[in-house]
């Protein structure tokens, strides 16, 4: 699995415009503990490529799912497992195809859009 990058890239005000967002918004979501962004010294809140991707995925179950954040939060959650289940499955060499594919089309209705499979989708 390529290495995802997760060091601290964007502050709140450039994160709340790439996941379309009011900053007031990711503040809430971190005080709801969905998010959990870096912290500078001077505290200063840093987003990375991962924080994004998790907004990105709160945002489409909250709007398009039409889940409160109780639920989101559930399934943030499983997605984590789903994602862990996934990456056991393909670390242990067997030929579980249909199964991964099953479990990427659940998280898919999570909301999840891994960028590996994106990535592979555009190499097909």
């Amino acid at each position: 699995m390529p290495q995802r990058f997760s060091e601290p890239l964007f502050v709140i005000s450039v994160a709340a415009r790439l996941v379309e967002m009011h900053p007031q918004t990711l503040r809430k979501y971190e005080r709801e503990g969905l998010i959990a962004p870096s912290r500078t010294s001077g505290n200063l809140r840093l987003y990375s490529d991962e924080d994004i991707e998790r907004l990105r995925q709160v945002k489409y179950l909250v709007e398009q799912r039409g889940l409160n954040l109780a639920g989101v939060q559930l399934a943030l959650e499983l997605t984590q497992n789903l994602q862990s289940l996934r990456d056991r499955l393909s670390a242990s060499g067997t030929d579980g195809h249909q199964l991964e594919h099953e479990i990427n089309v659940l998280l898919r209705q999570l909301g999840h859009v891994d960028q590996e499979i994106v990535r592979d989708a555009r190499g097909r």
